[in-house]
């Protein structure tokens, strides 16, 4: 298995602190945004990492991370060139991990939940997708998911009645045909090829599982109240020893 993290777009929610870098290196407490799902893929048990990132950044991750031996990883970098959403992006990791499952993770998510168990029964399992899950006071905020157990029956893109309090967080596993997929996709309404789209794909065949976060967990990235809450909870986990 492969691991990608999406690490791209402009953030102009962030402004202006992302005018002069990308978000993903934006300090959370004492180390760069960028530096928590790398820890995450790195205790999942997952080595090889592409990060994909904007090229006016790109040397900005390189310098900062290199090879990524200081996390026992081996990273790769890839560009998205221009705005085309969150599956283009993972469309972008085909030639890095054609033929193997993929852990895939959005750049600005910190949690808590250690995922090598899931991954480990994702190794196993012949076919399908799994999305994370995390229960949320205002799930229309979110992508929302409707389960039966573990079987995904619907993802709703901001609801405006959401049919549970399951907000997606940005935590993927994939299987062999992810790349296929996202080729078939058609635009959004803004021109981007999404993600729930892509997720959808696997619903529709009854082959995606979800599984719920135990933990904490924040989107960083989505505005400055959400940065400050991420540097104030990851400063007391930190210190706790739990993050």
């Amino acid at each position: 298995m492969k691991g990608v993290i999406l690490a791209g777009g402009k953030a102009t929610r962030l402004h202006p602190l992302t005018r002069v870098t990308n978000k993903h290196l934006l300090p959370i407490y004492d180390r760069p945004l960028i530096y928590y799902p790398l820890q995450a893929i790195a205790r999942a048990g997952v080595e090889e990492v592409l990060i994909i990132t904007n090229p006016e950044h790109a040397g900005h991750f390189l310098q900062l991370l290199r090879t990524g031996s200081e996390f026992g990883l081996r990273l790769t970098y890839e560009l998205q060139e221009e705005a085309g959403g969150l599956a283009q992006a993972v469309g972008l990791a085909e030639p890095f991990a054609r033929g193997t499952k993929l852990l895939v993770l959005l750049g600005d998510n910190i949690f808590t939940d250690d995922l090598r168990p899931s991954v480990e029964r994702f190794r196993n399992q012949d076919r399908g997708a799994v999305i994370f899950a995390k229960e949320v006071d205002e799930p229309q905020h979110y992508g929302v998911v409707e389960i039966d157990g573990e079987a995904v029956l619907s993802i709703e893109e901001k609801p405006p009645q959401p049919k549970s309090r399951l907000a997606q967080t940005g935590i993927y596993l994939y299987d062999e045909r992810v790349f296929s997929f996202i080729s078939e996709l058609s635009p959004s309404a803004r021109g981007e090829l999404e993600i729930t789209d892509l997720n959808n794909v696997y619903v529709s065949e009854g082959s995606m599982r979800c599984e719920t976060l135990d933990g904490w967990w924040i989107d960083a990235g989505t505005s400055h109240e959400e940065l400050l809450a991420a540097n104030v909870r990851v400063a007391e986990l930190r210190r706790s020893g739990l993050i």
